[in-house]
């Protein structure tokens, strides 16, 4: 069980899974606007999600594909959640809500080419340019 919540505590979640899979970090420049750098997130099933606090979710539909959940009080970046329901059964979380030791890491860059002038990828996990 992994447990988080958002920085004033209004949104908490548990994610139900032993382990959580490889982070992605998104470089694209809706995640870096989004999350003020890199958009590093999990893809969890979302029916091992639970959610205290839903009501003040709030949703912002950033394409005709995904829509992304947000914190309504304090502004916390929460989800990126596919809108194809039937062909995505997950959902992504944010790396920054969860509470204590994660035990995963970054295991892809994406966008890369999108990424900001100010920083570099030090790592070696697999980049796609897109």
């Amino acid at each position: 069980m992994h447990q988080g919540s958002c920085l004033c505590g209004a949104v908490k979640l548990e994610v139900d899974v032993t382990h959580l899979p490889k982070a992605d970090a998104c470089h694209c420049t809706k995640c870096r606007k989004w999350t003020g750098h890199v958009g590093v997130g999990v893809e969890v099933p979302r029916d091992r999600v639970a959610i205290e606090g839903e009501d003040a979710i709030r949703w912002f539909a950033s394409s005709d594909k995904a829509r992304r959940g947000f914190c309504g009080t304090c502004g916390t970046s929460l989800f990126f959640d596919p809108l194809d329901k039937v062909k995505h059964s997950w959902t992504g979380v944010y790396m920054g809500l969860f509470d204590g030791p994660t035990q995963t890491e970054i295991g892809l860059h994406m966008f890369v080419a999108e990424k900001g002038d100010y920083y570099e990828i030090n790592d070696d996990a697999q980049q796609n340019e897109y």
